[in-house]
């Protein structure tokens, strides 16, 4: 399974069904269902974003059939991010290290 971040900013329409019925939002996450997508967590944030949720999910196809499943339900225009946890950014024979730079900055 996959990790995504979900950033979402409600649209007008989400705004007044938020108002309406404070938990429109979390109803529509759990009744939006993509088969092997879970969420894992839904939290407000103050700044360019409303909420984030967090999601696993076993392919990019199925976080973006929920993510736009969930934005048609909650009125909400949402952005997704693919999440690698860092830590495997640094495994031995991941070729990861073939992109990293070697040192903070080039000689010279």
């Amino acid at each position: 399974m996959s990790t995504y971040i979900l950033l979402l900013t409600l649209n007008a329409d989400g705004r007044e069904k938020m108002l309406e019925d404070p938990d429109s939002l979390l109803r529509a996450e759990n009744e939006t269902e993509i088969g092997g997508v879970q969420c894992l967590g839904l939290y407000a944030v103050l700044g360019a974003f409303d909420f984030v949720s967090i999601l696993e999910a076993p392919d990019n196809e199925s976080a973006a059939s929920f993510s736009l499943a969930l934005g048609v339900r909650a009125g909400a225009h949402i952005t997704t991010l693919p999440a690698i946890p860092v830590g495997l950014l640094h495994r031995e024979g991941s070729g990861a290290r073939d992109w990293m730079p070697t040192e903070a900055f080039p000689p010279g």
